[in-house]
């Protein structure tokens, strides 16, 4: 429960686990490994971003909307191994932003989830990230990641 109670120190609580939109599972676990499927920004139940980063939102904005994802990959997370504090390693984090041609600044913006996996687990929070633009995303959210994770 450490970790949850970083989370509560924070201001922060674990939402609902999200619901599955399609056939697909919201995780795999291989051995020692957690393969988790993407996260967008919901906030109960609704997508609390929708649009493009450096259009309709501001970089910062973008940081918020991470973090929502990294909270819904936490909850996730919570759900196939029963608590955050078995959590090994945060091993891998790729991210999407959904922004105009030409952003270059995606990390920035995944900055939200990378800071937070940190602030929560320390050095095991540190993990290897690819930051991605693109033209759109499902439902037009304006960012989603997808993480591995040793346990």
């Amino acid at each position: 429960m450490e970790i949850e109670k970083k989370l509560s120190a924070l201001g922060l609580t674990l939402p609902p686990t999200p619901t599955v939109v399609g056939n697909y599972a919201p995780y795999v676990k291989v051995d020692n490994l957690l393969y988790l499927a993407g996260t967008l920004p919901v906030i109960d139940g609704k997508i609390s971003h929708a649009g493009k980063v450096s259009k309709e939102f501001s970089i910062e904005e973008g940081y918020l909307a991470v973090k929502y994802c990294a909270l819904n990959t936490l909850s996730n997370i919570k759900m196939a191994i029963r608590s955050l504090d078995a959590v090994r390693r945060i091993i891998l984090v790729n991210g999407f932003v959904n922004a105009k041609e030409g952003f270059a600044d995606s990390p920035a913006a995944l900055n939200g989830a990378s800071d937070l996996f940190v602030e929560l687990f320390g050095e095991i929070g540190r993990h290897a990230r690819a930051a991605v633009a693109m033209a759109g995303l499902l439902k037009n959210a304006t960012v989603e990641i997808q993480c591995i994770v040793q346990t």
